[in-house]
Order: C-alpha cells, then structure tokens, then sequence
C-alpha cells in the first residue's frame, strides 16, 4: 500500500494525542484524590457504578490504557477501552458544555481509528507481528 506509512503515521498522531490527553486527566485525578472522591460523588453520575469504585476504575484507566495506546500495545483493546471511559465521562455527566462534548467527539473518533486500523506499523502491535512471522 503506497501511503501505508501516511496511515501508521496518522495513527500514531492520533495515538500520541489522544493518550496525552486522558493521561494528564489521570494524573489530575491523583493529585487531589479527595476532590476526585467528591466529583465521583456529588458531580459524575456513572451508571451501575458506586461512586468510589467508578473513580479508582476511571482514574485507573486514564493511566493505563494511555500507555498501552503510545505503545500500540493491545492498541486495539487500549482503544476500545478509552472510548469506554469517554462515553462514561459524557453520560455521567448532567450537563456538559458544548466545547467539551466537541472534545470527546474528536477523541471519540481518532479513537474508532485505531479500533478499526489498529495502532499501525508504529507499535508494538506490528513489531511482535513481524517478530513472529519470522
């Protein structure tokens, strides 16, 4: 495919993005746990969820899942698991003003691309594919 490296490149603009952001959510989080704790409770409406158990699995998978999506490993899983957490972060929320939802929809969608490509012939993903074709 001649523009195979213009996709992987893309998707790992879009990786690199993405992950930025919701890694320095994460770490938003864990700088003030107590007011993360009161968001969850009073402010964040996670459906199903107790308040306390959704902000250790949201914060926890702000810091993770970025991670595995730079490393394009499981780029595909680190993806689907991300838009979890951005659907979770728009539904759990009572209003949310236009900008923001404007955000979660870029990320939502750079997101469905690396669920749909995969991380591309930047990551892990691709070099463990190469390495056991051999």
């Amino acid at each position: 495919m001649p523009l195979g490296w213009l996709q992987s490149l893309a998707l790992l603009a879009a990786r690199l993005y993405v992950a930025q952001v919701f890694f320095q959510s994460g770490l938003s989080k864990l700088r003030d746990w107590s007011s993360t704790l009161a968001l969850f409770q009073d402010e964040y409406h996670v459906p199903l969820l107790p308040p306390e158990l959704a902000a250790y699995m949201g914060t926890g998978g702000e810091l993770v899942l970025p991670v595995l999506l730079v490393l394009g490993l499981g780029g595909r899983f680190a993806a689907l698991g991300l838009t979890m957490v951005n659907i979770m972060a728009v539904l759990s929320l009572e209003e949310i003003a236009p900008a923001a939802l404007a955000g979660h929809q870029l990320w939502g969608a750079l997101l469905v691309l690396v669920v749909l490509w995969g991380a591309g012939s930047m990551s892990a993903d691709a070099w463990w594919r190469r390495r056991s074709s051999r």
